[in-house]
C-alpha cells in the first residue's frame, strides 16, 4: 500500500491556513468589544463542527454565524462577562490591603470570577451549539462548573495559560495573534463534544 504523502501534506497545510486565516478573522471581528460574544459562539460553532468531521467552509461558516449568534452570544456576554470583570476588580481591590479578612475577601471574589468564568465559557460554546432560548443558555451555563468540573477547568486553563506565556514570554503573541485562538477552541470543542451528545436530548425539548 502506497502513501500518498504529497496529498497529506498538501491537506495539513490547507488546515493550517484555514485556522490561520480563521484566526485573524476572529480576532478583528472582536475588535469592537461588545461583538466578542458573537465572535467566540461563532468559533465554538465552527470548532465544534470540525471536531465532528463536518468539514463545510469554516470561513463561510464563522461569518454567517456572526448573524445567527449575535443577540444570544451578546446577551451572554454581558449577563456573565461583565460580573466577571466586577469580581476581578473586587479580588485586586482586595488584594491591595493586608488584613486577614480582606484576603478572604479576594479569595471569594476570585473563586467566584473563574467560576463564572467557566460558566461564560460554556455559553458562549452552548450557543453554538444550541438553538435554545437566552435564560436556558445562562441557567445551564452557570450549572455546568458545578456539573463538569475537571472538562470546565480544561476550558479555562486554555486562554489563561495563554495569557500567563504571553505575560512571561511576550513573543508568544505572535502565536496567539496567528493560530492561537482558533487551535484553542478547537481542542475546546473536543473537551465539549462527549458533553453535547449527552445533552442534545435535553435541548431537544426546550
Amino acid at each position: 500500500m502506497k502513501l500518498d504523502l504529497e496529498g497529506r501534506t498538501l491537506q495539513g497545510l490547507t488546515a493550517f491556513g484555514t485556522f490561520v486565516a480563521l484566526n485573524v478573522l476572529y480576532l478583528l471581528t472582536c475588535l469592537p468589544v461588545i461583538t466578542i460574544g458573537a465572535a467566540t459562539s461563532s468559533l465554538y460553532e465552527v470548532a465544534l463542527r470540525y471536531a465532528d468531521d463536518e468539514r463545510g467552509n469554516p470561513l463561510r461558516d464563522y461569518v454567517a454565524g456572526l448573524a445567527r449568534n449575535a443577540r444570544r452570544g451578546t446577551a451572554v456576554l454581558l449577563m456573565l462577562g461583565v460580573p466577571v470583570l466586577m469580581l476581578g476588580f473586587a479580588a485586586r481591590f482586595w488584594y491591595s490591603s493586608t488584613s486577614a479578612l480582606s484576603l478572604m475577601g479576594m479569595l471569594v471574589a476570585a473563586l467566584a470570577a473563574i467560576y463564572l468564568f467557566g460558566a461564560l465559557l460554556h455559553a458562549f460554546a452552548l450557543v453554538a451549539a444550541f438553538d435554545a432560548g437566552i435564560r436556558a443558555t445562562v441557567r445551564n451555563a452557570l450549572l455546568m462548573p458545578g456539573a463538569e468540573p475537571i472538562r470546565t477547568a480544561g476550558l479555562v486553563l486554555l486562554p489563561v495559560t495563554a495569557v500567563l506565556l504571553a505575560m512571561v514570554i511576550p513573543s508568544i503573541l505572535v502565536l496567539v495573534g496567528t493560530i492561537g485562538c482558533s487551535v484553542g477552541a478547537y481542542f475546546s470543542a473536543l473537551i465539549l463534544r462527549p458533553v453535547y451528545r449527552r445533552l442534545s436530548a435535553e435541548y431537544s425539548d426546550a
